[in-house]
């Protein structure tokens, strides 16, 4: 196995909460060299889709000696509740799981949520691997340590911040992505460009079929340069406490169109639609010119991506998002741009500047 890139997230390497991403072809199989040598079980959740690279991890464990326990989650975010968190810990509890074993996530940004939840929350943190199998995964939900389970009140308003031992991209994985599933993954990579690394935006607009490639070169440096984004922030402020905010562009409008539509819609489809509500709110603010306004519209639809959500109605999506972490009592609060890359906030936004941003995205203007 040959060309693997290494990214570094959380510090000085060694110390506590600081790990390698590796991305490239193949790397599933190096699970054995991040599962810790004093892990003498193994747990392996995995996706439906993804069963046969979870036998493959599991055989490579087995094979070093780990007992190893596999278990199937439910599709997407029905994988993300208590109930299904509640079985995991039994399955742990039953098979006399230490606090020196290790669980690893192999799936998209549901199985690695809910995997990184269940090893934070078993004898207050065991060791965690992420194998996202999923663009989203890949770029966004596996890297960075914060994982959640959903309620019915919202999404991810459960979880803690713990961060894997290790994270293994492997690109083989993206071949038999069904492309709208690539580009709902891209939607975090354009929310990277937006927020930090204009050049993802460049690459987009050169050659937006590339990016929807998973063999292509372009995809491969979209993936580094999204990872990379989020290794910065997430290394300066771990805990969401101040920077890591901006990695919310487009997520508090982007989760309530997830909880008003029951979680049909994909993530990063209800985060393209909030990254243009980000930008309308902005640009009737003050924050942010038409130009770049315009410039979310096009790179989002050059990928197939929705800039539209004509579902939940301005009161009930107002609600939801009351709900959303970055609240402060009742106080909203929004991630916007002043410019592409140069991303803050807007605390307590106008009431007439929230419904016209719904008007512009839910087509009422």
């Amino acid at each position: 196995m040959s060309d693997v890139t290494t990214i570094h997230v959380g510090g000085e390497a060694g110390t506590p909460g600081a790990y390698d991403v590796l991305v490239g072809r193949g790397v599933a199989s190096r699970v054995t060299e991040l599962v810790p040598e004093s892990s003498t079980r193994a747990l392996v959740v995995h996706a439906e889709p993804v069963a046969g690279l979870a036998r493959d991890v599991a055989a490579a464990l087995e094979a070093r000696g780990v007992e190893t326990h596999v278990e199937m989650l439910p599709d997407a975010e029905a994988a993300k509740t208590v109930e299904v968190a509640a079985r995991l810990w039994s399955v742990l509890g039953q098979a006399g799981f230490t606090r020196t074993d290790a669980v690893v996530a192999v799936g998209g940004g549901a199985v690695t949520d809910l995997g990184g939840f269940v090893a934070a929350t078993w004898l207050r943190g065991v060791a965690l691997v992420d194998v996202p199998t999923t663009l989203l995964g890949m770029v966004d939900a596996a890297v960075g340590g914060k994982t959640g389970i959903n309620t019915a009140e919202g999404k991810n308003l459960v979880g803690a911040f713990h961060p894997p031992v290790g994270v293994l991209c492997d690109l083989d994985a993206l071949d038999t992505l069904p492309r709208a599933d690539l580009a709902a993954g891209l939607a975090e990579v354009v929310k990277g460009g937006f927020i930090a690394d204009p050049a993802i935006l460049d690459l987009i607009e050169s050659d937006p079929e590339a990016a929807l490639d998973p063999r292509s070169d372009v995809l491969r440096e979209l993936v580094e340069r999204k990872i990379a984004v989020k290794a910065r922030v997430v290394t300066e402020d771990l805990k969401e406490s101040s920077l890591r905010e901006i990695l919310n562009y487009g997520h508090t409008f982007g989760h309530a169109i997830e909880q008003s539509e029951s979680y049909r819609w994909r993530h990063g489809d209800a985060v393209s639609v909030g990254m243009v509500f980000a930008a309308e709110l902005a640009r009737l603010a003050g924050h942010l010119d038409e130009a770049s306004v315009a410039r979310h519209r096009r790179v989002l639809e050059s990928l197939g991506l929705p800039t539209r959500y004509e579902g939940g109605s301005f009161d009930d999506l107002m609600v939801v998002m009351g709900r959303d972490k970055k609240t402060r009592g009742s106080t909203l609060r929004f991630v916007v741009l002043d410019a592409v890359g140069r991303p803050t906030r807007l605390v307590g936004p106008d009431p007439e500047h929230l419904r016209g941003a719904y008007d512009a995205v839910s087509g009422a203007s």
